[in-house]
């Protein structure tokens, strides 16, 4: 980075906060040395976790507050008793622009809802989704929505794939990404009447946005598209279950070369290769999910990550703001327009 960012986090997100914020914000300042944070958190938890880490102290500011949102709170009682909270004061550092982006890994209806009503949606984004990376057979992907929209409409599934473009564009480094439906199957008469009318729009943007069709949950893996489209619901579902067979996987592993002493020599010969197996789909070095389509970079941590995903997610927003990513986005909707009512018309007919 050529200039000093600013990251606002909420220390008190998370099943083990304040002390895997501080101890990831750590890891974080050695990969970005120019990198400067403000916490918003209870001091007396914060501070004395602080001490031991003077260089990340000399860069670290610390506004206290005691209004924390649980992971259990609705978001109409977050939104109405939450306006001092550790999650609503690191959001506003951004809307102010006091920081680039903000990480939390509290409760991720109020951080949606908060961020919503505080950053806005950009011009031509009628809902923001949450997106991350996934790890394939192919190299990588981006899906979203995965959790911020339950039900969604055509439209809203259009602007999706525009952002999923422009996203795989600019942080993936795709050049021509192609976009596919998450549905119950390839066949083009599947799915609900919403999905059905998304793809009759995105093939009508063909010669801007490379539609290839509707996927199934096996061509997540795969990597069949560089971006996966699908409602909130379907998407958290999918993110899920990856996240649980990926430690499934992990656990048979290691009952299978604990099982016999051969089992355990084997693993003496084949351990290196294991590892980097276990690097490749270790959730916590694709921890870090955006909230795209804000006016502000706003990532969310996965709520049980330890201080390295944290400092991953960390690391997703520094990228952001530092490759300009907003104004990437915002050039994209320019560049591929909105659904228009003539074209509504004809993907209906």
């Amino acid at each position: 980075m050529s200039a000093s960012l600013t990251i606002a986090l909420d220390a008190m997100g998370g099943d083990n906060a304040p002390a895997i914020v501080v101890k990831g914000a750590d890891f974080a300042r050695r990969r970005f040395p120019d990198i400067r944070f403000h916490m918003f958190g209870d001091e007396k938890r914060i501070l004395p976790l602080m001490k031991r880490r003077k260089r990340l102290s000399e860069i670290t500011q610390i506004t206290h507050t005691d209004n924390v949102i649980s992971n259990e709170m609705k978001v109409s009682v977050a939104l109405r008793k939450g306006r001092q909270s550790s999650m609503q004061l690191a959001i506003n550092a951004v809307r102010d622009g006091e920081a680039a982006g903000v990480v939390s890994a509290g409760n991720t209806g109020a951080l949606m809802a908060m961020a919503k009503l505080a950053l806005r949606t950009l011009p031509g984004i009628d809902r923001p989704a949450i997106a991350a990376i996934f790890p394939t057979m192919r190299g990588e992907s981006v899906m979203l929505d995965l959790g911020a929209n339950v039900e969604c409409a055509a439209e809203n599934l259009v602007q999706f794939a525009i952002m999923g473009d422009v996203f795989a564009r600019t942080v993936l480094g795709t050049v021509e990404p192609s976009c596919g439906l998450l549905n119950v199957g390839s066949e083009e008469m599947k799915g609900h009447a919403e999905i059905q009318q998304a793809s009759a729009y995105l093939k009508d943007m063909s010669d801007t946005i490379n539609f290839y069709g509707f996927v199934e949950g096996d061509d997540i893996a795969a990597g069949t598209t560089d971006v996966i489209v699908s409602d909130g619901f379907t998407g958290n579902i999918a993110l899920k279950t990856t996240e649980g067979t990926a430690r499934l996987i992990k656990e048979f592993l290691g009952d299978a070369f604990r099982s016999s002493m051969s089992s355990r020599l084997g693993y003496v010969f084949a351990r290196r290769g294991l590892r980097k197996m276990r690097d490749r789909i270790d959730p916590r070095r694709y921890n870090g999910a955006m909230f795209l389509g804000l006016t502000g970079i706003a990532v969310k941590s996965h709520g049980g990550t330890d201080a390295f995903g944290f400092a991953n997610a960390i690391g997703v927003a520094v990228d952001m703001a530092a490759n300009g990513f907003n104004e990437k986005i915002t050039d994209g909707l320019k560049k591929f327009g909105a659904v228009e009512p003539e074209t509504r018309e004809a993907a209906a007919s």
